[in-house]
């Protein structure tokens, strides 16, 4: 049996065991390689802010077992410039905003909280879509793409594989046979980016042909490198850019009131995506990385 055989004979029992992998993440309430090129796919807004596409997310390719992905990334301004980078939390380990940050938060300051919600990490996560309708750029339809996004789709990818009524068919939006194209709205309401009107259409195969499917399957790109350590610039460089841009040279931000106080490990003070600032105990539950072994050690 082929590996795409395989794929095709497991549809459904995939379904459950991606289901009880979201079930788990709930419960758990050198230069870096620049991952912005022509694999990522975007769509692009009108002046107001305004766009629409309709894409499919695809399942995970060979060798890999989850399809999407997920890591931080810091991005603020400040008297030196910008500060955007990937954030080292991803991959478990020490960062130098997320030290700073929780160094702020446990002061109990709210202006340092306020300073400590400006550079708070963002949430990512990145899929393999088929670009189905992109109407503002017609040749990228029937191509695959990475697609980077945050919690509100990811939210909605949830929701349809765990609807809230009974009498609503769980969905996996990610199985090339019985999942569902999504219908992308983006608006800009208040200021922000909106995807509240985005939805997934009725359950289809992505191709009547499974040769024509095999050979998307195929091109898809391999998510595990965003979890790799070469992703992610050393500590001692984040460091070094992180202190230019506040202004500062030394350890600790000028604004630091409680000088005695140390960072801790983990960074709960700079959860939260776009615009809310809400702790990552809530905003991305789980470990990236206990999840990946996790699954290395399962059969």
């Amino acid at each position: 049996m082929s590996r795409f055989t395989e794929l095709k004979s497991k549809s459904k029992s995939s379904f459950k065991t991606l289901t009880d992998k979201l079930d788990k993440i709930a419960d758990g309430n050198s230069e870096a390689k620049s991952y912005q090129d022509d694999r990522f796919w975007r769509a692009q807004v009108d002046k107001a802010g305004n766009g629409h596409a309709r894409i499919r997310f695809l399942p995970a390719t060979d060798g890999e077992t989850i399809p999407w992905v997920k890591y931080f990334s810091h991005g603020f301004k400040d008297v030196g410039g910008w500060y955007i980078e990937n954030c080292r939390t991803s991959i478990g380990e020490k960062d130098p905003v997320a030290d700073a940050n929780n160094v702020l938060w446990e002061t109990g300051l709210e202006a340092n909280k306020n300073l400590a919600r400006d550079r708070k990490r963002r949430l990512h996560y990145v899929s393999n879509i088929l670009v189905i309708d992109d109407p503002e750029h017609p040749e990228n339809n029937g191509k695959v793409f990475l697609f980077k996004y945050g919690k509100k789709i990811f939210d909605k990818i949830n929701d349809k594989m765990h609807p809230e009524f009974e009498d609503d068919v769980a969905v996996n939006p990610f199985d090339f046979w019985e999942g569902a194209n999504f219908k992308l709205r983006i608006r800009k309401v208040e200021g922000y980016t909106n995807y509240d009107k985005s939805e997934f259409e009725t359950p289809e195969a992505v191709h009547d042909d499974d040769e024509t499917i095999e050979n998307l399957w195929k091109i898809e790109h391999a998510l595990k490198p965003f979890l790799e350590a070469d992703f992610y610039k050393p500590y001692t460089v984040l460091k070094e850019k992180f202190e230019r841009v506040i202004g500062l040279t030394s350890e600790h931000d000028a604004r630091i009131t409680a000088e005695d106080l140390e960072p801790e490990d983990n960074d709960v003070p700079i959860g939260g995506e776009d615009t809310e600032t809400v702790p990552d105990s809530e905003e991305a539950p789980g470990d990236v990385m206990d999840f990946f072994d996790k699954l290395a050690n399962e059969d």
